[in-house]
């Protein structure tokens, strides 16, 4: 009977000592959450409004008033101020159903746009046409100014270095921005760059 009891003692002695282990403080075992990784580049408001590009001037060939109104629609995928440079074919038919692809330009980036010529407009010397983008426009200015322009609350921008310009396939991008808002501190929430025909969105 003694053997037994000395066993048990033991058995209940190991249990004691196991339990003890694990009953210190569970709040002090935790390590501290680490805090959130903030993005390293800081945007701030633009100066100034992206000025409305000027209609081509009279009497231009054909040719130049394609290239100058894909310029035009070259700033609103940017979302940025610049003076974009395009080039078309060197004769570009106003005949109906006329294609050609033509190149603007801006920043160091070349945006190809594909152009199809439809039927006269309003008058003879207006012409319909399509202009679709091979690819969107990226632009850090043009990031800042959806950013500032959507909320005046906002102090600055925190982002994963977005270039000055860049060529980005449209849609969700790789890139991200945090908008900081006045008096408030960086949590690491980040939202998504997303281009479209029409420039920039963060969302």
């Amino acid at each position: 009977m003694r053997m037994k009891r000395v066993a048990v003692t033991v058995g209940a002695a190991c249990l004691l000592v196991s339990g003890c282990g694990g009953g210190g403080d569970g709040a002090s075992d935790k390590a501290a959450a680490p805090a959130p990784s903030l993005l390293p580049q800081k945007l701030t408001p633009p100066e100034g409004k992206v000025p409305e590009y000027p209609e081509a001037p009279d009497g231009l060939p054909f040719t130049e008033i394609v290239a100058h109104e894909l310029e035009r629609k070259t700033l609103s995928l940017a979302n940025a101020t610049g003076k974009p440079a395009g080039k078309c074919p060197d004769e570009v038919s106003s005949k109906a159903g006329t294609q050609v692809t033509c190149t603007v330009f801006f920043k160091g980036v070349d945006v190809g746009w594909n152009v199809t010529i439809g039927d006269k407009g309003w008058s003879d010397s207006a012409v319909e046409y399509q202009a679709v983008p091979q690819t969107g426009l990226l632009t850090r200015e043009g990031v800042a100014r959806i950013i500032f322009g959507n909320n005046h609350e906002i102090d600055y921008a925190l982002c994963n270095d977005i270039p000055e310009a860049m060529a980005v396939p449209f849609g969700e991008t790789t890139y991200e921005c945090e908008e900081v808002w006045k008096g408030k501190e960086p949590t690491g929430y980040n939202q998504k760059v997303h281009l479209t025909d029409v420039g920039p969105r963060v969302y």
